[in-house]
């Protein structure tokens, strides 16, 4: 049977992990070490999400946006996230979680694109849970590229408009083999979505915090999804249907 706490618990979690600069900033640090900082709480978060059975973990590290900062913040995060890469590959084996990354990677240096697929053929067969993470990525970008892809099927007619649905459409999308977004989480204070997953989301429970991402901790995390395990998810439904859901169940 499974344990009721398990019931209520989100299966996918996405985090925009926003604040690194303005930690830089309040510390008086240089905006390099807000960023190595925030990549520290990651990995604390990660092995709790998995401890608590957690399915999903899908974290926002770089987005289509960010190729407009400044081309020194750029390179920097740029050389982060291979370190992350190269210290993530053993944690995964360890912790058993397939470790994946969505977004546009022609834009990425030939050397990460590399690591990032031989990272994700390492992991591919573990299944304690999943790790995400959106490198270039955006969530217009990610519709724009599943509608092309879908248009150039029916071009070579592999399918018919009539074969088009939500369910098809999914498929084509970034993480469209994951349960849907059931939690996001966004640190730094701002209240937007930042084209992140902008399908996925559809039906998530919002938690914004005014917490800098390299000052978040495991009890807030908790503490999100303590909120996300109260609140009503109705999908459509009234409270009264969704009760006798409930009961049914």
């Amino acid at each position: 049977m499974t344990d009721p706490a398990q019931r209520h618990l989100p299966k996918h979690v996405a985090i925009i992990m926003d604040g690194n600069n303005r930690f830089a900033k309040k510390r008086q640090l240089d905006k390099g070490d807000g960023h190595r900082e925030g990549k520290n709480v990651l990995d604390p978060i990660v092995e709790h999400s998995r401890k608590i059975g957690i399915e999903a973990l899908t974290v926002f590290a770089f987005s289509s946006e960010n190729w407009n900062r400044p081309a020194s913040e750029v390179e920097l995060l740029m050389q982060l996230l291979e370190e992350a890469i190269h210290e993530q590959i053993p944690r995964m084996t360890e912790y058993e979680i397939a470790l994946r990354f969505i977004g546009d990677r022609t834009r990425l240096s030939p050397s990460l694109q590399v690591l990032m697929a031989q990272a994700e053929q390492l992991t591919a067969h573990f299944q304690a849970m999943t790790l995400t993470i959106a490198i270039s990525y955006g969530g217009m970008w990610d519709i724009t590229d599943a509608t092309k892809r879908i248009a150039a099927q029916v071009k070579a007619e592999q399918l018919s408009l009539d074969d088009i649905n939500s369910e098809l459409f999914k498929q084509h999308l970034s993480l469209g083999d994951l349960p849907p977004v059931d939690l996001l989480i966004r640190t730094g204070g701002d209240y937007r979505i930042s084209n992140f997953l902008l399908w996925q989301i559809a039906y998530a429970e919002l938690y914004f915090t005014p917490t800098l991402w390299p000052e978040f901790s495991i009890e807030e995390y908790d503490h999100a999804i303590e909120v996300f395990k109260g609140r009503e998810r109705r999908f459509g439904y009234t409270s009264e249907q969704i009760q006798k859901i409930n009961i049914e169940n």
